[in-house]
């Protein structure tokens, strides 16, 4: 059974964290520091692939719609400059992730279709338990972007396995 913790109300904005009642003194709990590094390196990790993820859903995306993967519509569709979608396009080619034809685009490679299909598949995944919990449709697609990057495959099976349980007993499948 997961426990679930009330966020305080009242929050110092500067210190970013909540405002302590006189009264009672902050729990503090640390894991032991291996633990905690393993931990951490697996964000840090994590984080290094999340920029690579991304690009190649959008990319396979757009290409799946039956359009083309144009740096300049990368670009407006994540939000960045277009010289770093171009610097993004360069990484994804130097992994095996992508090839790019002047004047035609940015096509992916199996690898990449691969890599754009699991990261699809987690997205979808994510979002579905989101909205199973009662998340808003808006907000789960937003938080999904985040945590598809850095959910485990074993939180993942979890989050599957509670779908299909909580679908049996809805009367239905899940989604």
């Amino acid at each position: 059974m997961v426990r679930c913790i009330r966020l305080p109300r009242e929050i110092d904005h500067v210190a970013r964290r909540p405002v302590a009642s006189p009264h009672q003194a902050p729990r503090i709990e640390l894991p032991a520091e291996p633990t905690q590094a393993r931990r951490f390196g697996k964000t840090r990790s994590a984080l290094a692939s999340v920029v690579l993820e991304d690009y190649a859903e959008l990319i396979g995306d757009l290409l799946a719609l039956g359009g083309a993967a144009r740096p300049t519509d990368i670009a407006r569709r994540l939000g960045v400059s277009h010289a770093t979608a171009i610097n993004n396009i360069a990484r994804l080619k130097r992994a095996g992730l992508a090839t790019a034809l002047p004047y035609r685009g940015v096509f992916l490679t199996e690898e990449g279709e691969r890599l754009a299909d699991r990261v699809r598949t987690r997205h979808r995944l994510v979002v579905d338990l989101l909205l199973a919990v009662g998340v808003p449709a808006e907000a789960a697609e937003q938080d999904a972007e985040g945590i598809e990057h850095h959910v485990s495959e074993v939180t993942l099976e979890a989050f599957c396995r509670f779908l299909e349980r909580d679908g049996d007993e809805a009367g239905g499948p899940a989604g």
